[in-house]
């Protein structure tokens, strides 16, 4: 049954209220046959900070693997009190219907400054943002960082647990609030004998999921209770870590009925984002997620997913509006992006400063409007085009040759049918294809090696 915007409202204030009494728990706001999309909220940041805004971002995704970022990958608000900047943020349905977006009170990495507030922002459905206000958590002389949202239906109040210190040592602490705007006493919410940081928390029928960064072996963890209170969790997943280091656990549950983890890197030097999935949260076993399968929002570090339905995927995007470049993905290095360098073509493995440098306008082809070329976004007007076979960038000169080099024609992919192959307009016996991380055209056919066909299979994305 699909219900309309006013039923569902008229359902989730209903059932709100039979939770409250303790009667019912109400652990979101719709069924999950509802939602057909994904919004993931988050700040950015690049290895030399040229692509760092600490303000929030927003993308949508159909299937929550590959992500859009709308607004052009600008912040669609940002801070007016504090600190001037976010970081941390998390976009909660409430049992209303409508969306709290809360935030931790820091701008930039100077993580010596202790605010004692976290910001705040109402949406509807994330179109524009009212309400702003900072709410203050504690008097304590400590961060607050890292919030995550749950309802705790025995209560009949939102929980907001954040990452402090206390008594010498990194634990969560929760206040409890009804509206978002006056919240009770701060009080330990999930502290072991080690450090801990980066709570992500969810209900799920009985069972409310915690999953932590532990500082001490730096992997992420799960933990879970049957009633939510303060000090009752037990951890039940063991360690997941990818690369150096991880943090930041995203975990959220998929519209298909399964689940996924995200685990942030670290630093913004290493790659961005890893994602595990399951059938069964409460089995605490994960899968890794092959790169090849996702694309997290450029330059996202530390957000939080939502599900949202299709009416609200739609308004976020006639809103904020879709990316004017895109971005080609290698199919047998998905961790690299086509990208400039010294003008040369080449892949490179993200994240990488100048970011912009594998942002591209594709638009019709120079020598045939039914190709495509592609101009870069920060050297306007200068094109990939191949010379001597080898792709480079150049500035458009208008001959015949230029527009003829530049112009390339989308296949299906030679490795993979649902990515992308490029064939070119003047050589159509070659395609684009990597060689030693750097991009030229090649003869290549259906019947060419596996491992060729894969370096000329690439993902558009964004």
């Amino acid at each position: 049954m699909t219900l309309s915007r006013r039923d569902f409202t008229k359902a989730a204030l209903a059932s709100a209220a039979l939770a409250a009494t303790g009667v019912v728990s109400f652990p979101h706001a719709a069924s999950a046959a509802t939602y057909t999309a994904y919004v993931f909220a988050y700040f950015t940041e690049s290895p030399s900070f040229q692509g760092a805004d600490y303000g929030l971002h927003l993308a949508v995704s159909r299937d929550g693997l590959n992500w859009t970022p709308l607004n052009q990958n600008n912040p669609v608000v940002t801070p007016t009190a504090g600190q001037l900047g976010l970081r941390d943020p998390q976009v909660f349905r409430k049992n209303d219907g409508a969306f709290v977006v809360i935030a931790t009170d820091l701008k930039g990495t100077n993580f010596g400054l202790n605010s004692q507030y976290l910001h705040v922002w109402d949406s509807t459905d994330l179109t524009n943002f009212t309400g702003y206000r900072r709410i203050q958590m504690h008097t304590m002389n400590t961060h607050t960082w890292a919030p995550t949202v749950f309802w705790d239906a025995s209560r009949g109040q939102y929980g907001i647990v954040y990452s402090a210190d206390s008594g010498g040592r990194a634990v969560f602490m929760v206040n409890y609030t009804t509206d978002f705007r006056t919240v009770s006493a701060a009080q330990t919410f999930f502290s072991p004998s080690f450090g801990v940081l980066d709570g992500d928390i969810v209900v799920d029928g009985a069972t409310t999921y915690l999953y932590y960064k532990n500082l001490n072996d730096g992997r992420i963890y799960g933990a879970r209770s049957t009633t939510g209170a303060p000090n009752s969790f037990t951890t039940y997943a063991s360690g997941l870590i990818q690369g150096n280091a991880i943090e930041a656990p995203l975990l959220h549950r998929t519209n298909e009925g399964g689940w996924r983890l995200w685990g942030d890197s670290f630093s913004p030097v290493n790659n961005d984002y890893y994602a595990w999935s399951t059938s069964n949260v409460g089995g605490g076993s994960w899968t890794l997620l092959n790169q090849r399968d996702y694309t997290p929002p450029l330059n996202s570090k530390h957000g939080s997913i939502a599900q949202i339905t299709d009416a609200e995927y739609n308004a976020l995007v006639t809103r904020w509006g879709a990316p004017a470049w895109v971005r080609l993905k290698s199919s047998n290095f998905p961790d690299r992006f086509v990208r400039h360098l010294n003008g040369v073509a080449r892949i490179d493995a993200y994240p990488f400063d100048p970011y912009r440098d594998q942002l591209w306008r594709m638009v019709p082809g120079l020598a045939d409007a039914n190709g495509v070329s592609f101009e870069s976004i920060n050297v306007p007007g200068s094109y990939l085009r191949h010379s001597n076979y080898e792709l480079r960038l150049a500035a458009n000169d208008n001959t015949s040759t230029f527009r003829a080099d530049a112009t390339f024609y989308r296949t299906a992919g030679l490795a993979d049918s649902a990515w992308t192959s490029f064939r070119s307009y003047n050589f159509p016996d070659r395609y684009i294809r990597h060689s030693n991380y750097v991009l030229r055209i090649d003869p290549l056919s259906a019947s060419s090696s596996a491992s060729d066909r894969q370096d000329a299979t690439f993902r558009i994305t964004s």
